[in-house]
């Protein structure tokens, strides 16, 4: 279970891999449960281009649907804990969103929180520099422990996002990171309590980012992989909260 990461730490790289302007403000270092967190998802359609039945039926050249157009974008600050969207009240939702910060890859089309989102194809991208768990192999005070690229490239994690609306028109908006097993990881096996089972972010390739977005419900679960562990580094921090990252830019 992850339960702290590192957002960005340069907004150019909101641009250079993420396909999204930087932001103006970078927020948060290090972003806990029910903080805004940056997301990656599909902009809106445009209201004021609706697709009309003349315009589907128009005959379509074959060099032009070689080259699809790119599907727009947009990049967002929304509060980690997901707010499902049949809750009664905005603190009712803050207070489950802790306990839904993860949502566990195997079972969200039956997991009551977040199967709306599943079937509505509410996904998105979490960038994300690191993520953090606990090594408790010592048997003392838990171990944090920064898991990030080995070639210090950010991470996209495969996300939920969820709409809340109150009764006077106010909304909320939240996203929870999708986890597979990773008993059998050579890297994250290692981490968190002792014989109970082992789980991690699930990380995107950067070729699979696009398709993650867009892809039919039907094909999502394809993308729930383990990221390579040799791809992969982990190194203990003195706190959880108080140790800058090496390589972090003020």
């Amino acid at each position: 279970m992850t339960l702290r990461y590192d957002a960005l730490s340069s907004p150019d790289a909101y641009a250079d891999v993420f396909k999204v302007p930087a932001p103006a403000e970078l927020g948060e270092r290090r972003i806990k449960p029910r903080q805004p967190g940056y997301v990656v998802r599909l902009a809106p359609a445009d209201p004021a281009a609706p697709a009309t039945a003349s315009d589907e039926a128009a005959p379509v050249d074959p060099a032009d649907a070689a080259a699809p157009a790119p599907v727009a974008r947009e990049l967002l600050p929304l509060q980690w804990g997901l707010v499902p969207h049949w809750v009664k009240s905005a603190s009712d939702g803050r207070l489950r969103a802790p306990k839904l910060v993860n949502a566990r890859s195997e079972t969200v089309t039956t997991s009551t929180p977040f199967r709306d989102a599943w079937l509505r194809g509410q996904r998105c991208i979490v960038p994300m520099q690191a993520f953090y768990v606990d090594d408790l192999r010592g048997g003392g005070k838990p171990l944090a422990t920064r898991i990030a690229r080995i070639d210090g490239a950010p991470m996209g994690v495969a996300g939920l996002w969820a709409c809340w609306t109150g009764p006077e028109g106010e909304t909320l908006e939240s996203f929870t990171l999708l986890t597979v097993n990773a008993n059998s990881h050579a890297l994250l096996h290692r981490y968190g309590q002792p014989g109970s089972e082992k789980r991690m972010p699930a990380i995107l390739s950067e070729g699979a980012q696009a398709a993650w977005l867009t892809a039919p419900v039907a094909k999502a679960a394809e993308f729930m992989r383990a990221y390579p562990a040799q791809s992969l580094t982990a190194n203990p921090v003195e706190t959880k909260a108080d140790k800058r990252p090496k390589g972090w830019l003020d």
